[in-house]
């Protein structure tokens, strides 16, 4: 009987072995497609001409960040630029403009890749990955902060701004002054997150520019996203719309910069 005391113990502590095990395995477990983010790093490499590329870790995870610095050397202000959909850090559209001409205005930009699927992923498909969105802001946060930042705000991208929306909601935002969305889609049919209900428990500024010619989801859930911040109490929330812009503000970079750059002057930025 002793034996079979001894056995059922060493089957027990086995049997939680292993499930710990398998807790940890499940929680280091990385959905984005490493594969495709190898791939985009590899052409941000070989094809970048302003900035630096940086590498960072999220968990066990390396991932690709670019940084751009002005000339005026140290520089306190900083923005996170956060691309949209399975693209990458440098993409031509939003993402390059606003990380060049920021920095060219003053600021370092620090461009970080996101979890990203295949190509032909929807955006529901995206849910499990937001999972991996706060590791990749703490680590950005961090990088920025060890490296002079004192100001560091968010400007994000599509489902990008969903990304960083849903983070700020559920995170500390203490190290981030202010977000700026564009082109954000709050519609809760096709999105993995509600958006509506993010942007209504962020306490910090928000500027929320979406183009007259954007996509629909985007331009009918404008006054969602609006209605939120009110509810939520946000005084800081502010909406803006660029008629003549489509969801990349294609022929339009110039005029986002700007406002970008103008609202956060005007909030002392």
């Amino acid at each position: 009987m002793r034996y079979m005391s001894v056995i059922r113990v060493f089957a027990t502590y086995g049997l939680v072995f292993l499930l710990a095990i398998g807790f940890v395995s499940a929680q280091a477990q990385t959905f984005s497609d490493t594969d495709k983010e190898t791939r985009w790093a590899e052409q941000v490499s070989e094809t970048l001409f302003d900035g630096e590329v940086v590498w960072l870790l999220a968990g066990q995870h390396e991932f690709l960040a670019i940084e751009m610095r002005p000339d005026s050397g140290a520089v306190k202000n900083a923005v996170i630029v956060v691309h949209g959909i399975g693209v990458h850090p440098n993409w031509e559209q939003v993402i390059r403009p606003v990380r060049v001409q920021m920095a060219e205005a003053g600021w370092v930009t620090f461009s970080i890749q996101m979890p990203i699927l295949p190509n032909e992923a929807t955006a529901l498909e995206y849910q499990p990955l937001f999972d991996e969105v706060p590791a990749r802001f703490s680590a950005a946060i961090r990088f920025l902060k060890e490296n002079g930042a004192e100001n560091i705000v968010i400007v994000s991208h599509s489902l990008g701004a969903a990304m960083s929306a849903w983070y700020l909601a559920q995170a500390d935002s203490g190290d981030i002054s202010a977000l700026v969305v564009i082109g954000m889609n709050a519609q809760t049919s096709s999105m993995p997150v509600d958006t509506a209900r993010a942007i209504r428990k962020v306490q910090i500024p928000i500027l929320d520019i979406y183009g007259g010619e954007d996509l629909e989801a985007v331009i009918s859930t404008s006054a969602r996203r609006a209605s939120a911040a009110y509810t939520g109490g946000n005084p800081d929330y502010r909406q803006i719309r660029i008629d003549e812009a489509n969801h990349f503000f294609d022929g339009q970079e110039n005029q986002l910069v700007e406002l970008i750059l103008s609202w956060l002057e005007k909030r002392g930025n």
